[in-house]
């Protein structure tokens, strides 16, 4: 009899297959013949009512993956004018997955709505997961918008929210669901594309209230996103039928002071931690280290009705105003949350380190614990550089003192180790209780954070250790390293900025580091951070072990945050199973979906991404918005073919200077080089250039911030031989004798010098 293939193997073959799906097809690729066809088909039946296969007429297909061959259909340009589309067969139970659409140049131009038959590729990048390559166009069909809704005498119009959208929509009288004026609304597209006057037909299909309301601006990116914000009744129900874990079968962990330590405004405590000199003569100056995570396995269990809404959330979203959490309030704010003073679930880890911060060994233990303090960053830090308050004075010697000491240790091996290090400040967006902006400030980088986060990281490596040497199956956190084409053009930055990326040998965060130490102090400096985050992939979950690129960790596993994020809950049944501890540990159901729960939620992850994203751009907007003429000193951040984006300084927030704001000249779009040149003047337009702008425009409600370039490094910015309005441009040449001005010969002959640069640089790339 032919040995039959696993769950798996059936499952990756039809997703690369989709043109080869019946049950016939499938036999054949595995060599299954005669009587192993029946249990063949029992496997399929079996994968059919376990939800992993759907069955149409004769065939098979994995709903949670999409097929390498796909019906999208086309969305609206971007902010950046990147085009994304959506899956029109999506059956999976997660979130849809995120589509780029990658043009080619001979590829017909393509509108919103517009469906196209493509062809996928599986990327890993900040706001996508699959690049498409058009086959051809096969049609089009309704859109869905949303929008504020202007009411007129004949019925009125919908302004798109999204930053990209500039159409309006008309509603007729008889379309506007009973709409007011102002409110913001979700409709449908209705009729053709456009009518006569230029513009689309709409009908509201729903009235998602005044988006003038105090803190509306999160509620805009949630319904945009479809991140569920409502529990259902029965899942709240379970939540609250939930008791408190007691002793039986648990290490008694009470007496161990365990503190937390959270930003000031935390409302769920999922960590604690605790540390000691090693009194062991053999690890002279060494340290234990406890790390101790709530238990929420105990009580979120595979299969529930907790369980399957947790998954389908795939992660906590955290919004300026609000929470939109994984689990209900019960167990992320009561039960899972380590509060001071009261007996809680945990799963915690020792881990003994030498004196030059090496991990020797750890283990993990399934706990009962009751912290004796929740505290802050600011609070513990000020206790360590002298200055205690009532409650951290009396912990400062058995508890502080001794967690500073183990993270100088992990702080070495840090430094040895030599994990990315990106100088990127980070923002935050502080507002009053109306839900106001009152400030835009930088979160401060102390010390006891960078303890927690070496603390965290370290359990997360012990965790995929456990699971690997104990051969349990497991969500590793992957990052891969970064790919040949975004290296090329990261060293073009570097060497535009007069510095150098090694090449000729495997790369490392270590090469990284020292271009990001070389431009430390000079003005290049942002540039080359900016540039070198860029050309990183972005972080996925995987049941396939590629290690982490920027942590330079080759086994690394999430375990710390269960609370927040599905990933670690899996890696906490993991190691529930591994150590026998009791029965609500991995199913086999979960094992075989593994690669399908990884890419999932790694979905849910980009997509809370760009709602928070979005959320912040409308509040920076609206913060801006009463300084329209106001002038700002900020940096070039992206360079695209319909104009320029900068970072404000003062706010970190970014706006787009339109080309047709640069000068009465055409401007020449270098993909490649990142830049934009200007026909008359030859003046080059880069990423990292230091500018200063004028503000012309904040739309809160889409979070567009317009601006215009006074300054570009410290001098004006030079116009070209144009006259009158400037407009998005001319071709050069267009006018004037032929050649045009002396002044566009020698910009014509720059372009020339870098396009042969460019083609020297892929030559001896492709030689090596």
């Amino acid at each position: 009899m032919s040995k039959l293939p696993t769950k798996p193997d059936i499952l990756d073959w039809i997703a690369a297959n989709p043109t080869l799906t019946s049950k016939r097809d499938i036999a054949k690729a595995f060599g299954i013949k005669g009587a192993a066809r029946i249990d063949l088909k029992r496997l399929l039946k079996e994968l059919e009512h376990e939800g992993h296969l759907e069955k149409r007429k004769k065939t098979y297909r994995d709903p949670d993956r999409l097929p390498p061959v796909s019906v999208l259909q086309m969305k609206a340009p971007d902010a950046n004018g990147d085009l994304f589309a959506q899956p029109l067969e999506w059956h999976g139970e997660g979130v849809e997955p995120t589509v780029l659409f990658v043009p080619r140049a001979t590829d017909p131009a393509l509108g919103e709505g517009d469906r196209i038959l493509a062809r996928l590729q599986v990327v890993h990048e900040a706001d996508h997961n699959y690049e498409a390559r058009l086959i051809r166009r096969i049609g089009a069909s309704p859109r869905k918008v949303v929008g504020i809704f202007r009411k007129d005498a004949e019925g009125g119009r919908i302004l798109p929210i999204d930053k990209g959208a500039d159409k309006e929509w008309i509603v007729g009288p008889d379309a506007t669901h009973g709409a007011k004026d102002g409110e913001l609304v979700e409709a449908e597209q209705a009729g053709p594309r456009a009518t006569r006057m230029g513009l689309p037909k709409a009908r509201i299909v729903l009235r998602l209230g005044d988006p003038s309301e105090p803190k509306a601006v999160s509620l805009i990116a949630i319904h945009q996103h479809g991140i569920p914000d409502d529990f259902p009744p029965d899942v709240l129900e379970e939540a609250d039928s939930k008791k408190p874990a007691g002793l039986s079968g648990r290490t008694d962990l009470r007496d161990m002071p365990l503190v937390t330590i959270d930003p000031a405004d935390a409302r769920d405590h999922d960590d604690a931690c605790f540390a000691e000199p090693d009194d062991d003569p053999k690890n002279e100056g060494g340290h234990i280290i406890w790390v101790a995570i709530a238990d929420v396995a105990y009580y979120v269990t595979p299969g529930s009705k907790l369980d399957r809404e947790a998954k389908t959330r795939g992660n906590s979203s955290y919004f300026p105003d609000r929470v939109v959490p994984m689990l209900p309030d019960r167990l992320s704010g009561d039960l899972c949350s380590l509060h001071e003073g009261v007996p809680r679930a945990c799963i915690a880890v020792r881990m003994v380190v030498d004196a030059e911060g090496n991990k020797k060994s750890h283990r993990f233990v399934r706990g009962l614990m009751r912290s004796p303090a929740s505290l802050t960053y600011q609070e513990v830090q000020a206790a360590f550089d002298g200055e205690p308050n009532d409650k951290t004075g009396p912990l400062l010697d058995p508890v502080i003192k001794p967690l500073f000491a183990a993270y100088g240790a992990l702080k070495a091996a840090r430094e040895r180790r030599q994990p990315l290090d990106l100088e990127l400040p980070e923002r935050k967006v502080v507002l009053s209780d109306e839900g106001k902006v009152t400030s835009v400030n930088f979160v401060e980088r102390l010390d006891a954070h960078k303890l927690i986060e070496e603390f965290m990281i370290l359990a997360n490596v012990a965790a995929a250790e456990t699971l690997i040497a104990k051969k349990t199956p497991l969500l590793f956190r992957v990052h891969e390293e970064p790919p040949a084409d975004k290296l090329e053009s990261l060293r073009d930055t570097a060497d535009a900025a007069g510095l150098t990326l090694a090449k000729g040998q495997v790369l490392k965060t270590a090469h990284l580091n020292k271009l990001l130490h070389d431009a430390a102090g000079k003005d290049e400096a942002e540039l080359i951070n900016i540039a070198t985050l860029r050309s990183m992939t972005q972080a996925y979950y995987s049941p396939k072990n590629f290690g982490h690129f920027g942590l330079a960790l080759q086994n690394y596993a999430h375990f710390t945050s269960p609370i927040r994020r599905y990933s670690d809950l899996i890696v906490h049944r993991g190691l529930i199973t591994a150590h026998g501890w009791g029965d609500d540990g991995l199913s086999e159901q979960e094992i075989e979906r593994l690669e399908q729960i990884g890419q999932h939620i790694s979905d849910t992850e980009r997509r809370s991404m760009m709602a928070e994203r979005d959320t912040n751009d409308r509040y920076l907007a609206a913060y801006l918005s009463d300084r329209i003429g106001a002038e700002f000193g900020g940096r070039i951040s992206g360079i695209a073919k319909f104009g320029v984006f900068v970072k404000l300084d003062e706010t970190g927030a970014d706006g787009l200077v339109p080309i047709r704001n640069l000068g009465n000249e055409y401007f020449h779009f270098d993909r490649d080089a990142g830049t934009l040149m200007g026909a008359d003047t030859g003046i080059v337009i880069g990423l990292g250039q230091r500018v200063r702008v004028r503000l012309t425009d904040a739309a809160p409600v889409t979070g567009g911030i317009g601006l215009e370039i006074l300054e570009l490094e410290d001098a004006e910015l030079p116009q070209g031989r144009g006259t009158g309005r400037p407009s998005r441009g001319r071709r050069p040449g267009s006018r004037g004798k032929p050649g045009g001005p002396p002044r566009r010969k020698e910009a014509k002959a720059k372009r020339k010098d870098a396009k042969v640069k460019r083609k020297v640089t892929r030559q001896r790339a492709t030689k090596r």
